[in-house]
């Protein structure tokens, strides 16, 4: 079983996916860390951001262990991973990984913008979290306070219409609701009832699918 949670920033997408895979004891993967610790390898080199050649170099230098959460989950690095997964190469170097992580036996969660669409078009099921922009303006405020970081609402609105801005608008893999995704709207939701809500997406699609697949022995 392969599970897509795709959506804009602070939708709650990421702590959707973990509760998901700690639910059905499942590998989870969280796509925009490999963007995160792309730009943090370029930052770190001293190198622009919008560099190409470096930008997939790095990209294809990247394994799935040992990244440091803490050092990748700040505000900088929230943009910066924004313009450098706008790289149509960079987003192709970092497609197999990504893949490979889905097809481990058993299945996976994985978390991003264009798993559905792009990276596993097959995953049963996919869903597509959204949130009102006011209503993730605030989580994300209150996710930075929690790093003992500053929040200004205004300046978190700017960030995260910015990010929309180019997650939507890039040539490659833009943000939007596969075809047959399920949209989730946790605008009203906290943590537990969006989990319960996408369980129950999650089994009815598993019942659908064992239903299929009775029919189609009998």
């Amino acid at each position: 079983m392969i599970i897509a949670i795709d959506g804009p920033a602070a939708s709650g997408k990421g702590t959707l996916a973990r509760n998901l895979a700690r639910h059905f004891g499942l590998p989870h993967l969280d796509t925009g860390l490999l963007y995160r610790a792309t730009a943090r390898a370029l930052i770190d080199a001293g190198r622009a951001l919008s560099g190409k050649e470096a930008a997939i170099a790095a990209a294809r230098g990247l394994a799935l262990a040992g990244f440091d959460e803490k050092l990748l989950r700040g505000r900088e690095m929230a943009e910066a991973a924004s313009i450098v997964a706008a790289i149509p190469e960079v987003r192709a170097a970092l497609a197999d990984t990504q893949r490979a992580f889905a097809r481990r036996p058993g299945g996976a969660v994985l978390d991003g913008r264009d798993i559905g669409t792009v990276i596993c078009p097959e995953a049963c099921p996919k869903i597509f979290v959204s949130a009102s922009v006011d209503v993730r303006v605030t989580r994300r405020a209150l996710e930075l306070q929690a790093q003992g970081e500053k929040a200004d609402y205004a300046a978190v609105l700017e960030e995260i219409l910015r990010r929309d801005e180019r997650d939507k608008n890039r040539t490659t893999a833009p943000l939007l609701p596969a075809k047959d995704a399920i949209v989730l709207d946790t605008t009203t939701l906290d943590a537990e009832a969006a989990f319960k809500s996408a369980l129950a997406i999650v089994m009815g699609s598993a019942a659908r699918n064992a239903a299929g697949a009775s029919s189609g022995r009998g």
